[in-house]
């Protein structure tokens, strides 16, 4: 009788919490992790990690929330690590009060998670870490689709965020290095690219370079094998109507606008230290909505210190006078460390609530008129597999949509004579809108 020697191997949960920044840094963690095989399974993971999102209260509860359940369920042999921006930003206040965790490390030491948890030790690096391309990525969720993350930090001094705090200034990687990074994924057959940072459109602007982004667009154009890319978070004061020219005129770059305003009355935007003047602003937004196929995504802040009802009013015109594609509202939150937090012109919590109930049902009303818009339309596609609504039905987006927040898309029928491949790109009519889905039949194949 022979018996194995071979140790069973060890299992990993993940949990990633939080913006697509933090997810490709939980996909750094997974590269460094490669030993372990992933599961679902919580209760009878060897290693469990959640990487925080310290952003704003509810991010944080929801991360504090997160750990403590899992800590709840977990078996006792177990190892359990808070990594990411909450850590990081709380470190001397979490170490003290939950000594239920393992490990804490903060957003300086995803290329070490191996270390630590091998060694069951806490560690926050001074720097923060920077993808590049020799850390071995593990790309979840796509076969097709990945995220690059552009810089680490931001610039900017925004009133209401607290991200430079634990982030520290703008770190652009080199073009270089995202080049052979793109290069490397595309020789593993991914197609399709969103390119993330706190702040895309400053990308390289901290090694002297103003026009880093356009320099990014040359050099993607050149790497066979891209079929779509699009670019998240620009930032007002450091997008120019020739970077938009510059997107708009791209084979591979879509018409894809990610530009967070949180709001559009001069007044507030200068509390908020977004310096562009509203003229500026509004210029910059209808660049880009007169270009061709072009979609327009922003995020408002209602409630900040300071807002009146008029500056209120005049973000609800603009709003349903503009009609964003897509659009997401938050109610200010209170940041220890940033200049809002020391105002005294705060506004009542029952009217923050108030105001982000009124704008976000202004938002549903023109996100519903986009995609009313879309009936009837032939467009390309990305199918990603069986919808989680009905088996019978398959699940797909836009290629111009950015994964997981622009929405889905029901394919319903196939006039193929062939079985459709997930991943892959096709042609299709879009034949009715049922509530927010968007129901379409696939008419052709890609190349």
């Amino acid at each position: 009788m022979k018996f194995s020697t071979q140790k069973p191997q060890k299992t990993l949960h993940m949990v990633s919490l939080g913006c697509t920044k933090n997810l490709v840094d939980s996909e750094v963690m997974l590269g460094k992790l490669s030993d372990y095989k992933l599961t679902d399974d919580a209760q009878n993971a060897d290693v469990i990690i959640v990487n925080t999102c310290g952003f704003i209260d509810s991010a944080k509860e929801e991360s504090i929330n997160t750990i403590l359940n899992l800590h709840e369920e977990r078996k006792d042999e177990s190892v359990l690590v808070m990594a990411g921006c909450l850590s990081e930003r709380y470190k001397e206040e979490l170490q003290k009060e939950l000594p239920e965790i393992d490990v804490f490390t903060g957003v300086g030491d995803y290329d070490k998670i191996d270390q630590l948890v091998n060694e069951k030790r806490s560690n926050f690096t001074n720097e923060v870490f920077l993808q590049n391309e020799t850390n071995e990525r593990v790309i979840s969720g796509s076969n097709y689709h990945a995220y690059i993350k552009l810089s680490e930090g931001c610039n900017q001094t925004c009133s209401f965020c607290a991200i430079p705090s634990f982030k520290g200034k703008l770190h652009s990687r080199t073009l270089e290095s995202l080049v052979k990074e793109v290069k490397a994924l595309v020789a593993k057959g991914y197609c399709d690219f969103t390119f993330v940072s706190q702040d895309s459109s400053s990308f390289l602007r901290d090694l002297g370079i103003n026009d880093g982004l356009e320099r990014l667009i040359d050099e993607v154009e050149k790497i066979e094998g891209i079929k779509t890319a699009r670019i998240l978070y620009l930032y007002p004061s450091t997008t120019t109507l020739k970077l938009i020219d510059k997107i708009a005129d791209s084979k591979v770059f879509l018409n894809y606008f990610d530009m967070p305003l949180q709001h559009i009355s001069a007044s507030v935007l200068k509390i908020m230290k977004r310096g562009k003047g509203v003229e500026k602003l509004r210029e910059l937004m209808q660049h880009m909505k007169s270009k061709p196929n072009s979609f327009v995504r922003t995020t408002f802040i209602v409630g900040h210190p300071g807002e009146t009802q008029e500056d209120f009013e005049e973000l609800c015109s603009y709003v349903k006078e503009f009609k964003f594609d897509r659009a997401n509202v938050f109610s200010y939150s209170d940041e220890e460390g940033t200049t809002a937090f020391e105002r005294e012109d705060k506004v009542e919590q029952e009217l923050i609530d108030e105001r982000a109930e009124i704008l976000g049902e202004i938002i549903a009303s023109t996100t519903q008129e986009s995609l009313e818009n879309e009936v009837g339309k032939v467009f390309e596609v990305y199918i990603d597999g069986e919808s989680q609504e009905h088996e019978y039905l398959l699940s797909a987006r836009k290629t111009l949509w950015a994964c997981d927040i622009d929405g889905e898309i029901y394919i319903n029928d196939n006039e193929l004579e062939e079985q459709i491949e997930f991943g892959k790109m096709y042609k299709v009519k879009i034949t009715e809108l049922v509530g927010d889905k968007l129901i379409a039949t696939v008419i052709e194949k890609c190349n």
